[in-house]
């Protein structure tokens, strides 16, 4: 039952992007087409994911007993750096629309700072391994569930009247804090 309430914890009430404001570069920059906010969700969760996993092991299994926590900043940022190499070459011999879609926005996954962020919450929460596989997939879930929203009134708000004044990046944060809103009525749900 933890898990549950740690996986709806991580999609609702302390969604990484929202509430945390984490990875808010992609949120805006890619967020205008629902497809390749799709496919840019799905990135997120693969790559925070297995990044998440193999900096908890190093963390744990290297880093703590050698005495050289203090290196956490710089492994994680490899690690996360040669996962998002592997996605960018996979998805560019499997699928070279959605690679194409994503433009710059797939290298920027590795400084995406809820990749970054995902990793360091489980340490500094000391999640189990499994606690930290639900937290990490539910987080990176969560960020694909806002993003795909956001794309979504976007597209809306494309052929919509918006006064001349809001266009572009005005609306778009101004939508991003009301949902911002919308996502706080979750927080009494989990503590």
């Amino acid at each position: 039952m933890d898990l549950v309430l740690l996986a709806i914890s991580a999609i609702f009430v302390n969604n990484i992007l929202l509430a945390q404001y984490l990875g808010n570069c992609p949120f805006c920059g890619v967020s205008k087409k629902l497809s390749t906010s799709l496919g840019m969700g799905a990135a997120v969760i693969f790559v925070a994911t297995l990044a998440s996993i193999f900096t908890w092991l190093v963390y744990y299994y290297l880093l703590e007993p050698l005495g050289l926590k203090y290196m956490q900043t710089l492994v994680f940022i490899l690690i996360i750096a040669s996962l998002v190499q592997f996605v960018e070459i996979f998805l560019k011999k499997f699928s070279k629309p959605l690679y194409n879609a994503l433009g710059i926005y797939l290298p920027l996954i590795t400084t995406n700072c809820a990749v970054m962020g995902i990793a360091l919450l489980n340490i500094k929460h000391e999640f189990g391994f499994w606690e930290m596989v639900v937290f990490s997939i539910s987080s990176a879930a969560g960020f694909t569930l806002a993003i795909i929203l956001f794309a979504s009134i976007r597209e809306r708000l494309f052929i919509s009247h918006v006064p001349s004044f809001m266009k572009g990046t005005a609306i778009a944060l101004v939508t991003a804090g009301i949902m911002s809103l919308s996502f706080m009525g979750f927080s009494g749900m989990v503590n």
